[in-house]
């Protein structure tokens, strides 16, 4: 199948949350299983000025009309992830105030709406039409709406798939888009593009997709309620009614994150030879300047300092957690009261604390691998790749029941699991776990996490199940041919 797979983000080229992992490595496994795909993101300031990358032109000043009257001018270059082919579309205006991760969601509403026509246009003007375009959150929403509604011609054969990441995150905007867009305003109604009163670029992309789906199983099941559903529950049991909703857990570049190799690492450790994973840890501590207390294993997260991470639960629970006794070593940015509290907690517990606000990939690798625990205590988890990353460093997961989290973490197996979203339950779950901790059988444990399968084969398969679901016709030609 010609897939044309679509992103805001694309690890290793720029990366904010689990969406790049994913952008940056299902692609491959997609190329290595016979497929001809292809990915496509925005050309962002740090990416284009960045020599490593060595992009080659393969158009300037190309034409991206949006309406009659609003005709941009579009820079397309080309890159490769391995052997997959990586466009990345420019503008001599938008995308280049991103000059790092950190600044490529930038307010506004313009540049996405350039950026959706611009990709349509790139397939023709690469004389390439694909079988599935395959988007990515509400930032290409508005994807499937304008190969419906402005490129059915060019578009009449090829499916849309529509992949939500995180539901919590929607890009609302008011009826004024179907006018920037040339788009009638007859289809402001609450069967296609009307939300709430106003447009929701996530809804859309759903409403106008062949199939959608949530990066886990459980968090598909989740989202039909009004707790995970925000505000979208009723649509989403509608498309699973009617089976246009599925959830396909993700998987992990288990070449990049794989403890036998990684660079990162002080030592490197398998479950045939575990002994290097302990000078891990020294390197950890070391680095965090904590001291090693006797019998108490070292937590670490990884994560975004968020209400919706669980933060505030650890934060909470932390003066009971460190009685344990343990050591916890958080790196993450994000809300700022929440890093102000965690500041206060190392300068009050400087023996059990260490907080790195920074975005660092050599640290986390670190916090993967010198960590005995590992940390995700969500309120809600689409997926979640921290606690997979950590299996696959041996470092046992301790996490709530929910999303993505429910479907990799088996309590008292491979990992620690807590129901309520309360700091008691979360120091319930660490005293069990740190019991288990003191036992020879944790050893066990920890080589169920090493030994874990944790890639994208099979993920990548349920994904070509999704496309041919997607594309029907295509599918019934494959069977008569």
């Amino acid at each position: 199948m010609k897939i044309l797979f679509v992103s805001a983000e694309v690890s290793p080229y720029a990366k904010v949350g689990g969406l790049a992992d994913v952008a940056g490595s299902l692609p491959k496994e997609l190329l290595k299983q016979g497929h001809d795909v292809r990915v496509v993101m925005p050309l962002y300031a740090m990416i284009e000025d960045d020599s490593r990358w060595e992009l080659e032109t393969v158009a300037e000043n190309e034409p991206v009309q949006i309406n009659s009257t609003w005709l941009e001018l579009a820079t397309i270059k080309r890159g490769y992830m391995d052997t997959v082919p990586i466009y990345f579309i420019g503008h001599s205006r938008y995308f280049r105030s991103a000059t790092s991760s950190e600044s490529i969601y930038t307010p506004g509403i313009e540049q996405y709406l350039f950026f959706s026509a611009a990709v349509l246009e790139l397939a023709e003007a690469l004389g390439w039409t694909p079988d599935v375009v395959h988007c990515n959150d509400w930032h290409t929403g508005f994807i499937p709406v304008l190969m419906r509604e402005r490129f059915a011609t060019t578009y009449l054969s090829s499916a849309a798939v529509f992949t939500i990441h995180n539901l919590a995150f929607q890009g609302e905007f008011g009826i004024e888009i179907l006018d920037a867009l040339n788009l009638p305003r007859s289809l402001f109604i609450p069967e296609k593009l009307e939300t709430w009163g106003g447009v929701n670029f996530l809804k859309s992309g759903c409403v106008y997709s062949d199939q959608v789906n949530t990066v886990s199983p459980t968090y598909a099941k989740e989202i039909q309620a009004p707790e995970f559903g925000c505000k979208l529950e009723g649509l989403m049991k509608h498309l699973a009614a009617h089976g246009r909703l599925t959830g396909i857990l993700n998987g992990i570049d288990t070449a990049y994150f794989d403890p036998a190799s990684d660079p990162h690492l002080a030592a490197h450790y398998s479950a045939a030879k575990p002994e290097g994973k302990a000078r891990c840890r020294e390197a950890l501590l070391q680095l965090a300047g904590l001291k090693p207390i006797k019998g108490a294993p070292v937590v670490g997260a990884v994560t975004r300092l968020s209400w919706q991470k669980g933060l505030h639960l650890l934060a909470e629970a932390a003066p009971a957690l460190f009685q344990l006794p343990i050591q916890l070593v958080v790196q993450g940015l994000g809300d700022p009261a929440l890093a102000e509290t965690f500041r206060a907690l190392e300068k009050k517990y400087p023996k059990h604390l260490r907080i790195f606000e920074v975005f660092d990939e050599d640290l986390a690798h670190t916090i993967y691998a010198g960590s005995d625990m590992f940390a995700m205590p969500s309120l809600f988890e689409p997926c979640g790749l921290g606690q997979m990353i950590a299996l696959r460093y041996g470092t046992v997961p301790v996490v709530r029941n929910t999303g993505g989290l429910a479907d990799t973490v088996r309590d008292g197996d491979n990992g620690f699991v807590f129901e309520t979203p309360t700091p008691d339950s979360l120091v319930a779950a660490c005293s069990r776990a740190v019991a288990a901790y003191r036992k020879a059988s944790w050893h066990d444990a920890v080589t169920r996490g090493l030994t874990g399968d944790y890639g994208w084969d099979k993920s990548a398969r349920e994904y070509v199940k999704l496309y041919e679901r997607a594309a029907p016709k295509r599918q019934r030609a494959r069977r008569t041919a």
